[in-house]
């Protein structure tokens, strides 16, 4: 599992025109699950995307979470985050996780977000998307799941 996390002032998915998920102030996760990942690695993504220490406190440094301070989680799949650019100059996606078992755990991932207690709203999988952001700080951080 990799994903690019972004903190941001708001953010929405659009497909065919029209807003499938949107958030407020929050965080926007564009996710890829690869072979070999599995119902735990949703479920650790999870628990880290709640408690992700990137928002500010009141010195200014990043010290809260999203569950610490009530902001948003909109989650996009996005199996090209699992591209590598190791070789060449096309990127390969041979570690990406086939579709029909990647769509499962984004769900389960999703829903396990949500059971937390946050806000959540999801991009569709499958679909072409546009994302439409304000990113905040910029802050950017990339989330790779532990060998």
């Amino acid at each position: 599992m990799k994903a690019v996390i972004q903190r941001v002032t708001m953010a929405s998915v659009i497909v065919d025109g029209r807003a499938v998920g949107e958030i407020n102030e929050g965080l926007v996760v564009l996710v890829a699950f690869e072979k070999g990942d599995d119902e735990a690695v949703a479920a650790r993504t999870a628990e880290k995307l709640a408690h992700l220490r990137v928002f500010e406190d009141s010195g200014g440094k990043m010290n809260l979470s999203a569950l610490d301070s009530g902001k948003e989680i909109l989650l996009v799949p996005n199996f090209t985050v699992a591209g590598s650019t190791r070789k060449g100059h096309r990127p390969s996606f041979d570690n990406a996780m086939e579709p029909e078992r990647a769509s499962e755990l984004f769900d389960l991932l999703a829903d396990a977000v949500a059971s937390l207690g946050l806000k959540t709203a999801r991009g569709l999988f499958g679909a072409h998307m546009q994302v439409e952001l304000t990113n905040d700080g910029p802050v950017t951080v990339i989330l790779e799941r532990s060998p």
